[in-house]
């Protein structure tokens, strides 16, 4: 069957000598519990992985169909580039829409990450900034607890450009949504003061560390209320660990990395951009052939590289279709296990979850004991280090600086995952360490020496 690749991505077939009928793949049977274990039987095996939310997992056959794909690149790189690539991406594009509920194909890039998103988005409000088109001054309203790359993304592209940058402070432990609600509304407001306009909202949609699922519909409507020119959704933990509907959501530019919860090998994520009248001008900060293509055509090709990441989406579909309700059946699954776990370690520890159930996705903060001494974010990454190196435990920590006043605080917070070759074993070993260290009399301050 000829066809024929055009600039915008799309491809149209000549049908006039293909009279085949394709054949249908055959139905796919429920995964085995033991086909699971062999999925993932390259992890290390005395490591008990709980945190799933850092770098994502890769089963076994995943990783044999990059490298298929790779294969095919070095075998014959001129075929690849011309007659392979370009619809490779887009039926990977395609894909996405579908999982997303996104109305367009062309709506939808594929980058490399979150934080390239971020630095696309950013790099059209710098300009705007540049150009005259936003006022030195004019405010850019985010959450404390966004990443810390996105955090310095805003610094170089938007403070630098003579953006104002207003933090959303958001107390932790959390009871409620009304809580973020309430400081959101009142950071807007702030950035609305003295004639100034807010021109863009950053808004996660789970926040790293500390976890927390933000309500992100009831925050764009408010954004769409008090006037924000343009909204942008830092979804890097959502695909495959929350629902997503970008339509229902509502924002401008939504993305998500395809490899920490949806399955993914390293780095492919997707960026939405809402279409609209005002169509904004973005474009992929690295430059190559494709420059003036359109952002997904851009993001598509960005010099000699390795895309094989982007191209394994049709094969992870396949991969999550295996287990019982696909990708909405895992992460429901998923969901439920980590308030579980995070609720018998809470017991054990007599302490308590940072959140809410309802507020937990795939990741789940659970109080430590405050014996513990974690009195800095030194004290805490030290201590997940000797969790590593003496008892196999992977699991990242979070240092809450204390109230003022508040008597026998807990300041240390560990962010457990659940992801589907999590046993309860893994949560067992995390506990039984964290009662060694407890009745040992351990403190972070043993560590300084």
């Amino acid at each position: 069957m000829a066809s024929h690749h055009h600039e915008n991505g799309e491809i149209h077939h000549n049908h006039n000598h293909d009279h085949s009928t394709p054949t249908k793949k055959p139905k796919l049977s429920l995964i085995t519990p033991s086909e699971i274990r062999s999925e993932f039987s390259h992890h290390h095996s005395t490591t008990a992985r709980i945190n799933n939310g850092s770098f994502g997992s890769v089963p076994a056959s995943i990783i044999s169909a990059q490298h298929q794909h790779q294969l095919k690149y070095l075998q014959q790189p001129d075929n690849f580039y011309f007659n392979v690539l370009k619809p490779s991406v887009l039926k990977s594009r395609t894909l996405i829409k579908d999982l997303i509920h996104a109305d367009h194909v062309d709506e939808v890039s594929i980058v490399d990450n979150a934080t390239t998103a971020s630095a696309i988005v950013l790099q059209h409000i710098s300009w705007s900034f540049f150009e005259n088109k936003f006022d030195k001054g004019d405010t850019v309203v985010m959450l404390h607890y966004a990443y810390g790359a996105v955090k310095k993304s805003v610094e170089a592209y938007v403070t630098r450009a003579g953006g104002e940058v207003i933090e959303v402070k958001l107390p932790f432990p959390l009871n409620s949504n009304d809580e973020i609600i309430s400081e959101f509304r009142k950071a807007l407001e702030k950035g609305k003061m003295n004639g100034r306009k807010v021109r863009l909202a950053v808004i996660d949609h789970i926040t790293s560390m500390p976890s927390v699922l933000i309500p992100v519909k009831e925050l764009v409507k408010m954004c769409r209320e008090e006037g924000v020119d343009r909204i942008f959704v830092d979804a890097a933990h959502a695909i495959g660990c929350t629902e997503i509907n970008v339509k229902e959501i509502g924002a401008d530019f939504y993305t998500s990395n395809l490899h920490k919860w949806f399955f993914c090998p390293p780095a492919v994520a997707f960026l939405y951009c809402r279409k609209s009248d005002k169509v904004p001008d973005l474009h992929h900060p690295v430059v190559s052939h494709e420059y003036g293509n359109g952002l997904a055509i851009e993001s598509a090709w960005i010099g000699t590289r390795d895309y094989s990441a982007q191209l394994v989406v049709p094969e992870v579909l396949e991969f999550v279709n295996r287990f019982e309700g696909g990708i909405d059946g895992i992460r429901k699954r998923n969901h439920e296990k980590v308030v579980e776990m995070g609720e018998m370690l809470a017991k054990e520890w007599g302490t308590k979850l940072g959140s809410p159930p309802e507020m937990c996705s795939s990741m789940a903060m659970v109080g430590l004991p405050a014996c513990l001494g974690i009195s800095s974010e030194l004290d805490a990454l030290d201590l997940r280090t000797h969790l590593r190196d003496c008892f196999g435990v992977e699991v990242p920590i979070y240092y809450r600086a204390p109230e003022e006043g508040e008597v026998n605080p807990i300041t240390g917070y560990a962010r457990i995952s659940h992801q589907v070759y999590n046993t309860v074993d893994d949560y067992y070993k995390f506990r039984d360490a964290v009662n060694k260290l407890v009745s040992d009399g351990f403190t972070c301050k043993l560590l300084l020496n």
